[in-house]
Order: structure tokens, then sequence, then C-alpha cells
């Protein structure tokens, strides 16, 4: 099987699971070999608390992962990135510090090299100023640091493992009440529509209403939705028209479609069979055969704690203390996830606070959230 038929049969599954919980330790083993690691999980952060839930797991020993969520989230260094990282982006180890430091953290001598671990490649799926949740594939010293294929393969995953998640919220038969369902979706930024075999839609989420008011992306006519291409709409109207015979449909097309205005604009659109598997029981419910995922193409844009180091002229262990400081407050704790002495994070701190201005910690918070983006994720 190459890769793309591997993608494929992951994507599918990774959408079963959706409705159908039960599946996600098996899936999370799917997609931690194709990404390149011997385990995977699902897991939420609360910031406020320093606490942890690992939603589902595979791969990872469970003695371990209760030690995690019971004593080592408290050192994990890589909580810090979570800060400011964006949605769906890979994130490693080399991204929050160097990796020398980090080998010389409580947080990998105790728990990661008694595993074998060696690294990690995260992708947030949600977060809040005092939440996160995350799909995380472990690297063990046989598959070495994450790499450039990793993080590639981590970003054709990360988007559908996001959806699923999200869509598994509201796409259970027994929670089919109208306004739960259109609030559920509203708060994915993609534009979702529910479409019969026709074409028709059955259901949209507010992103894609709004979509709907530039005809130059999609627009309906004769009571069908359409897209601008003529070779990408025949290609869709093929797979609602054959969607009874649910990701097969995927299969003999493109995974993702791309769309592009007259202005050179560029979207991306995803097709979801909903007469699949498990996911067969919430299509029909709806009336609906398909599932149609349309977002921007991301711009490769500099991240922000990249913008924040470079408007201060920040050196990268100054921005990790600042991070560190607004992310896990005190500095005997910063000291402990970054792995260094608190007298080192008093220096950092002291430049820190003279380069920006600031005289308090609760400045340099709103200093950071001042560079967050407003947007849907």
């Amino acid at each position: 099987m190459n890769q793309d038929e591997r993608l494929t049969r992951l994507i599918g599954n990774v959408y079963d699971a959706a409705v159908d919980p039960t599946l996600w330790i098996s899936v999370l083993e799917e997609a931690a070999r194709f990404v390149g690691g011997p385990a995977a999980s699902l897991y939420s952060r609360d910031t406020d608390r320093k606490s942890g839930d690992v939603t589902h797991q595979s791969g990872l020993d469970p003695r371990f992962a209760q030690r995690y969520t019971e004593k080592y989230i408290k050192f994990d260094p890589t909580a810090i990135g979570y800060l400011m990282a964006d949605i769906e982006e890979p994130l490693s180890t080399t991204d929050v510090m160097p990796y020398e430091q980090f080998i010389a953290t409580r947080f990998y001598k105790e728990w990661g090299r008694p595993q074998g671990l060696v690294d990690a490649v995260h992708a947030l799926l949600e977060k809040s100023a005092t939440s996160a949740a995350a799909f995380i594939v472990f690297r063990h010293q046989r598959d070495g640091l994450v790499d450039n294929e990793a993080r590639r393969r981590m970003r054709l995953v990360a988007p559908h493992i996001r959806r699923a998640v999200l869509l598994g919220k509201v796409l259970d038969s027994r929670k089919a009440e109208a306004a739960t369902f259109g609030d559920a979706l509203d708060d994915i930024s993609a534009a979702i529509f529910f479409v019969d075999a026709t074409g028709r839609i059955v259901h949209a989420n507010a992103t894609a209403h709004a979509l709907l008011s530039k005809p130059d992306i999609v627009r309906v006519a004769n009571g069908r939705l359409v897209v601008r291409d003529r070779h990408t709409d025949r290609m869709l109207a093929d797979v609602f028209a054959n969607a009874s015979v649910g990701d097969v449909a995927i299969e003999r097309k493109r995974i993702a479609l791309p769309l592009i205005t007259s202005e050179g604009e560029h979207h991306v659109c995803h097709v979801l069979p909903l007469t699949s598997g498990a996911r067969r029981r919430s299509g029909t419910n709806y009336a609906a055969v398909a599932a149609l995922f349309i977002h921007r193409a991301a711009l490769d844009t500099p991240s922000i704690p990249e913008a924040i180091a470079k408007a201060y002229e920040l050196t990268p262990t100054e921005l990790r203390a600042l991070l560190a400081i607004v992310q896990v407050g005190r500095i005997p704790r910063v000291a402990d996830v970054l792995g260094i002495g608190a007298e080192t994070v008093k220096t950092h701190l002291r430049h820190v606070y003279e380069k920006t201005g600031a005289s308090r910690q609760v400045d340099l918070a709103k200093i950071v959230a001042g560079f967050s983006s407003p947007l849907l994720g």
C-alpha cells in the first residue's frame, strides 16, 4: 500500500472514530505508524490547574501514561509551546528549547528516557487562555528526533484528527437537536456543508453561510452547491452521487481539491462521505451523504513567538523564559520546566523586562496576549 492509499484509509478511519469512540485506540496506532513513531495520544491540558487528561492513547506503557497525568505533567517543558503554538501546526521539543537542555530536565530523565522516548510531535486541536487539547505522536530512540518528514505527515493528518474530535461532539444521532448541532459546528473555522446525493445543502455552519456570500468560491445554483472551477465541480458532483459506496468515492479522487478564485485566492476542499462504517448513522440522520469542508490555504507566515522575539529583540533563551513565566507562573517552577537554575531564570527575565519595558509579570502576560490571534483556529 503506497502512502496515498495509507493516508486515505487512515482518514476514513479517523472520521469513523468521530462517531464510534471505541475506534480511537486503533486509529491512534495507525496514525502513529503513519507519522513515524510507536505511540500516540489525544490529550487535554488545563494550564490553570496544571492538570491534564489522556482521552485516548495507544502504544504507551499504561503505568507511564498514568504517571504523566498524576505527576510529570507539571514538569513537561513542551507545555510552554502550547501557549503560542498555532492550531494544527507541528510542534516538537526543539521548537521549545535546545535539545541539550531538554535531556537535562527531570521530565526527560524520569519519564521519557526510561521508555526510550526521545521526542514527540504535537498538533494543537483546540486551545483557550487556560486549556488546550492536542494530538501527539511520540518518537522512540530508534525513530530519532522529529524531522521534516514527520512534520509533513503530521500536517496531513492533524486537520482530520481535529475535525473528527470536534465533529464527534455533534455527529452522534442521539444529539440531533438542530440548535446543539449548529452551535457546535459554528465553533469550527472551516466552512462545512452537509449535502445530499444531488449536492443540495442539508445543513451548513456559520462559516459556510458566510462563504456563500462570496460566489466567486461557492454558490447555490438550481438548489445545488457548486464551485467555480468546472473540473472540480464535476469531481464533487461525482463523489456526491456515488457516496453510497462510502470512502471508495474518495479513494478514486484526490483527498484535497484546490479552489482558486478569479483573484487568485486559494482555498482547499475536503469531502467526507457519511455513508461508510460508523458514519452511516450520522449521515442518514440528516439526510446527508457527504460533508464538504472548505478552508483557506494556509500561508507560510512566521509563528507568534517569532514575532514577539523580533519585536523586542529577544534571544531564544529570553523568549523561552518569557513564555514560561506567563504559562507556569513562579520562577522555581519555570526553572524546573526549563531545566535551568532559578538564578539563570531571573537573569533572563531581567533582560526581558528591560527590552519590553514591562515592570510586572502581568505586563508580560498582556504583551503575549497582544500577539495572539482573536480568530478561530
